[in-house]
């Protein structure tokens, strides 16, 4: 039988999930504040009004109608959030599609942003929906034959979310019988069912829906990459905490079509321009860093040949 909610859990729940649920009231006094970056803390990039790349049919109809459109995620503190009330994006993966429209030739500030789940995304390169994808997006060799990376631009590694008061859990050797949430068509969940069978594993479109699973005790565990369990951990640290160390490493690339390796090169160009004239850090200081964790060195960014 599943324990009833909590104060203190459903207030922190408003705080966390406003976007997606319908959740009513306010928080007490000494609630966690929502936190997210602050615009002066932010890089500004300067548009390559020079950039052509017509070798790239995405670029080009990007190009004619002035702006990108771009796939992300909008439930991941300090990633990828949406503001419910003003309709605007935020995050580091936010800004890492900002900066490579820059890059690119188009102002960031006209990018379209496109609240993409993890299940779509290769659908929506495909259809043409959108013309890149950034949001917590890892690179492995399945997907490369459906979609093209570039990058990456982040290392992160799956981990596990527990509540505070959670005792019995250390690391994903403890999740036999335990019931854990993901989100489908992740890399995460995939591979709790593949290494970790004994785990009774769920999974829900968001990880936000996961998250309030498992404030209200229907779930004991949430796992996903680190980046995104120690946002949510944040922001909520007296109830929610992230155990043991990393199990997996999880390349964050940024997807596009298959074919258009135009497209991809271009995108690894940006990626090593902005890391080098320091763009990459203040972002990343500005957004992902106000979890706690220090700007690690940007992975290698491979360049893997046309196929």
């Amino acid at each position: 039988m599943a324990r009833t909610r909590h104060a203190p859990a459903a207030l922190l729940l408003a705080l966390l999930l406003v976007p997606l649920l319908a959740v009513a009231g306010c928080g007490k006094e000494g609630s966690p504040p929502v936190k997210g970056p602050q615009p002066e803390a932010l890089p500004q990039y300067r548009v390559n009004t020079s950039f052509r790349l017509d070798s790239s049919p995405t670029w080009r109809r990007a190009e004619k109608r002035g702006h990108f459109t771009v796939g992300v995620k909008e439930d991941q503190p300090y990633l990828g959030e949406k503001d419910p009330a003003t309709g605007l994006y935020s995050g580091f993966d936010i800004e890492i599609a900002r900066m490579v429209s820059a890059s690119l030739g188009l102002d960031p500030a006209r990018i379209r942003f496109v609240t993409i789940a993890s299940a779509n995304r290769e659908t929506a390169l495909q259809n043409g929906q959108i013309d890149y994808y950034v949001g917590t997006y890892t690179i492995n060799d399945n997907r490369k034959k459906l979609v093209g990376f570039a990058g990456p631009y982040y290392m992160a590694g799956q981990d596990l979310l527990v509540r505070a008061d959670e005792t019995d859990i250390h690391g994903p050797q403890d999740l036999a019988g335990k019931r854990v949430c993901s989100a489908t068509g992740s890399t995460p969940y995939q591979r709790i069912k593949e290494d970790y069978p004994k785990a009774d594993l769920v999974a829900y479109d968001t990880y936000s829906i996961c998250v309030d699973n498992l404030l209200t005790y229907q779930v004991d565990a949430v796992t996903t990459d680190n980046a995104i369990l120690t946002g949510y951990a944040a922001k909520a640290p007296d109830e929610l905490r992230v155990v043991g160390a990393p199990f997996s490493q999880e390349p964050y690339g940024i997807g596009v079509p298959r074919s258009d390796n135009a497209l991809r090169f271009a995108i690894d160009d940006a990626l090593a321009e902005n890391e080098a004239n320091g763009n990459w850090e203040k972002a990343y200081d500005a957004t992902l860093g106000l979890s706690g964790v220090p700007a690690p060195k940007p992975p290698p960014i491979d360049r893997y040949p046309a196929g």
